[in-house]
């Protein structure tokens, strides 16, 4: 029987008419599935459930997600991102040299507001679940979660009282008052793409949503996994930057607000 699919207009520009006419009956459609927005089980057997076909520089892959968290698009990622969702999906993650299964980290973000040179300033923070190897190899390198960050044009942040400087190209995306993504520009100058989605919109306060509104500006900052960790108060979320920031594990930029 027909399952309860819906394929957008882009993606079946996309995939091709064949291929989306293949899934509405249900010929290629896993009954089943982890819904790509909220990580929890789905049937399109049993309900409205969308197609999301994430796009890289070289690679295309198809997801499903319950319809009534994302409608069916098209999303457009960056190729390592994508190389790693591809591993996570179809379960080829390559083992190490030790025969473990390398751990796939995930980016957490934090909003807060900082007091920098006497302004109220809205911050993001960016915090991997685990050591972020550099894509293509098998981690033994290390943690260069850090050292990717500088090579994008992020800037070492040895001292909390002064503004990050500006990363061309990139912004943060806030639509209905919730925050959507941080956006970082796409290969060759095309449209810009997504460097973090959140998986559902994250509420932000109502103190943020209005700082960010006079300001126009998002300060972002970044620090390996485990040196900042969940604070429940913007006052002990200062004193963990504070003391990245000393121990030289912290890096930030200034972004333009993208959205309303």
């Amino acid at each position: 029987m027909p399952r309860m699919l819906d394929v957008s207009q882009d993606v079946r520009a996309e995939i091709g008419d064949d291929e989306a006419d293949r899934l509405l009956v249900g010929d290629d459609t896993p009954g089943s599935y982890d819904c790509t927005s909220c990580r929890t089980p789905g049937d399109s057997d049993q309900e409205r459930t969308s197609t999301v076909l994430f796009i890289g520089d070289e690679t295309a892959v198809l997801a499903f997600a319950h319809a009534t968290c994302i409608p069916s698009q098209v999303v457009k990622v960056a190729e390592d991102q994508l190389q790693g969702a591809v591993r996570s999906i179809t379960g080829s993650e390559q083992k190490n040299t030790e025969g473990r299964m390398p751990e796939q980290a995930v980016l957490g973000i934090t909003s807060g507001l900082v007091l920098i040179e006497d302004d109220v300033r809205p911050a993001l923070v960016v915090e991997p679940t685990g050591p972020v190897a550099r894509p293509g190899t098998d981690g033994s390198g290390g943690d260069e979660f850090l050292q990717l960050l500088l090579e994008q044009g992020f800037h070492p942040a040895p001292d909390l009282n002064r503004l990050p400087a500006v990363l061309p190209g990139w912004s943060v995306l806030l639509a209905v008052g919730q925050l959507h993504a941080v956006l970082q520009p796409g290969s060759g100058g095309g449209n810009p793409i997504a460097w973090w989605q959140a998986h559902q919109p994250l509420q932000v306060t109502d103190g943020w949503r209005a700082a960010v509104n006079k300001s126009q500006t998002v300060l972002v900052f970044a620090a390996p996994a485990g040196t900042i960790g969940q604070q429940p108060r913007e006052d002990l979320l200062r004193d963990a930057l504070e003391k990245a920031a000393v121990n030289g594990a912290l890096v930030a930029a200034s972004m333009p607000l993208a959205g309303t």
